[in-house]
């Protein structure tokens, strides 16, 4: 059987396919530029969210800071086994700047969730600040 039978095979039965892409669409790995900076703009969906992720050295710090067109649900956030750590979090806001002290070596992620009905635009702004 062709993979065009397969699908439409599947599509007649009412199977649901999936599109294995989607699992992680909703994280977004940091690049920095030349500048130590990372911007980002997005959407983040109805009852959905959004995770701006990098893996940082012990001593790094970060200036961070966000805006939402609607309340998120905010956090930054590391896993250590099976704990979650969160150096940040806030309930229900849509903007907030600060500086993160990296104090362990983890893949750390900013993370919005949007409760909402509507669509949240969203603008994003990282900054590895150099050493004093």
């Amino acid at each position: 059987m062709t993979l065009g039978k397969v699908v439409a095979a599947l599509i007649t039965s009412g199977a649901v396919l999936i599109p294995i892409a989607s699992a992680n669409e909703h994280i977004v790995d940091v690049v920095w530029n030349g500048d130590d900076r990372f911007d980002y703009a997005g959407t983040v969906a109805p009852g959905k969210f959004i995770e701006v992720c990098d893996k940082l050295r012990s001593g790094q710090v970060i200036k961070w800071q966000f805006d939402s067109a609607e309340a998120t649900d905010f956090n930054i956030h590391f896993h250590k086994g099976k704990e979650t750590i969160f150096p940040a979090k806030q309930s229900q806001t849509r903007q907030a700047a600060d500086t993160l002290a990296v104090a362990v070596e983890e893949t750390y992620c900013w993370m919005w969730r949007n409760k909402g009905d509507r669509p949240a635009a969203l603008r994003v702004q990282l900054h590895k600040k150099q050493p004093d």
